[in-house]
């Protein structure tokens, strides 16, 4: 079967959802498999948290990402969390995964195995081709610890270390609002524990911790956003099947 491609400026979709956050999304690829990149405006700067695939430019194709300064921050190296990483000047990781944003490979962000076309309703613009995909090395330039801060001026976010889908893991809470953007740790979906670097007894501390966090809404890594209530029964399900 032949699958469609797709045009570069029809790559990226948009959607404001308050706050001064914006979610950027790439609806040709398979809801399962599709990140949330999320843009949030502050006095004196951006930050963007994720960065897609990186199959199309986000730089050239999503003018919001360059109106202004912008911290590009990794909740962690996944290929489907940091492709366009590299396009940034200021780049943001755990200390844990530093290395793989440094250096990443096919298997390493597992581009390989989960890379195929299949994940794709229309393909990337040529010349990509899924067999030879592969995200490109962005080294950061500010790597963080559990508790650091990411500073808007009028915003800030508190990075809560958030091990267990990966060893870098990180969630960023703005206590002001309410907001946490959870990455892969925890959303309204398919949680996936079983990655090559995933760690179970690492994921359950941190479901716990985060289910006591006040918040008022959850930016997650994959799949829609949600409340207070939700939040706290996707960890409370969770934790039941496995403690």
């Amino acid at each position: 079967m032949t699958i469609d491609r797709a045009k570069p400026e029809d790559w990226y979709s948009l959607k404001t959802v308050g706050d001064d956050v914006t979610y950027i999304g790439e609806p040709f690829i398979e809801e399962f498999y599709r990140c949330n990149i999320w843009h949030v405006r502050g006095r004196d700067g951006d930050m963007l948290v994720d960065s897609g695939m990186g199959v199309v430019s986000l730089t050239e194709w999503v003018p919001l990402v360059t109106e202004r300064s912008v911290q590009a921050v990794a909740s962690h190296t996944h290929f489907d969390h940091i492709g366009c990483h590299h396009e940034f000047e200021n780049r943001v990781c755990h200390r844990c995964e530093a290395d793989l944003l440094a250096a990443p490979t096919r298997k390493n962000t597992l581009a390989d195995p989960y890379v195929t076309d299949e994940i794709f309703t229309k393909l990337p613009p040529l010349p990509y081709a899924s067999t030879t995909y592969a995200v490109k090395a962005a080294p950061a330039t500010r790597i963080v610890e559990d508790g650091d801060v990411i500073d808007l001026g009028d915003r800030h976010f508190e990075v809560i270390h958030t091990p267990g889908h990966s060893p870098g893991g990180i969630a960023l809470w703005e206590k002001a609002t309410g907001i946490l953007f959870s990455g892969d740790i925890v959303y309204d979906g398919p949680l996936i524990e079983d990655t090559y670097h995933a760690n179970a007894a690492d994921y359950v501390r941190s479901m716990e911790r985060l289910y006591d966090l006040p918040v008022r809404v959850v930016h997650g890594g994959h799949f829609a956003s949600y409340g207070a209530e939700r939040h706290r029964e996707i960890i409370k399900s969770w934790l039941r099947e496995r403690t």
